[in-house]
């Protein structure tokens, strides 16, 4: 039995990788920049001040870090409501950990005000008050610190909670804090071969670890 689960939300709950690709690619398109597939893969996962910093020096760009943040957040802002879509199976977890009364966590890379807008956009925004960017942490993901502050905010020792992610970056993260960690690849940008040195737990979809959860007494 596990006392807490928390979840990353790029990826996992949301099928949002494609979009983050669409506006990034805007970023790069309004300087004159094509996307290289490596640099954008190498970034995944990483907390925005992070990934913009390798990709503003992969791409040698001159603007401030804040300026390239700002515009990336407000695209992501815009395209949300519309382009973003919940993965197969999140609405169907997401409901019954609300109906059980899982305790529960949002552990994101993204800034409070991307995970605000998606959990609203999804119609989730009651479901999960305790959310957590790792754009407030020392760290971000793969270090375990969001994952290790949302432990404390929930009262539960890291020890007895159970990560979702879908990034190597960010299951790295989890079992960095000690959590056991279920991953479900994105396959947009991750094979299920990439967990294998991170975690054995590899699933095809939410809907799968929903079932495999209540099969093995995991949850309630």
């Amino acid at each position: 039995m596990i006392a807490a689960l928390i979840f990353d939300m790029d990826g996992l709950l949301v099928d949002s990788e494609s979009v983050w690709a669409i506006a990034e690619e805007n970023l790069l398109t309004r300087r004159g920049f094509t996307v290289n597939a490596e640099v954008r893969e190498s970034l995944i996962g990483l907390r925005m001040d992070e990934f913009m910093a390798k990709m503003r020096s992969a791409y040698q760009m001159t603007d401030s870090l804040d300026a390239l943040m700002e515009e990336l957040t407000l695209d992501m802002l815009r395209m949300i409501p519309e382009k973003v879509r919940p993965q197969p199976g999140a609405n169907e977890l997401v409901q019954y950990v609300a109906q059980q009364g899982i305790t529960r966590a949002i552990a994101s890379s993204s800034p409070l005000r991307i995970i605000d807008a998606t959990l609203t956009a999804k119609g989730w925004d009651t479901v999960f008050s305790v959310r957590c960017s790792a754009d407030h942490e020392k760290r971000g993901k793969p270090a375990p610190d969001v994952y290790l502050r949302a432990a404390e905010k929930l009262g539960v020792a890291p020890q007895d909670c159970l990560a979702l992610e879908d990034s190597p970056n960010g299951a790295r993260a989890a079992v960095a804090a000690g959590m056991t960690c279920y991953a479900v690849p994105d396959l947009s940008h991750t094979q299920p071969q990439a967990f294998a040195p991170i975690t054995p737990h590899v699933f095809g979809d939410l809907h799968q670890v929903l079932a495999h959860m209540r099969a093995n007494g995991i949850i309630s």
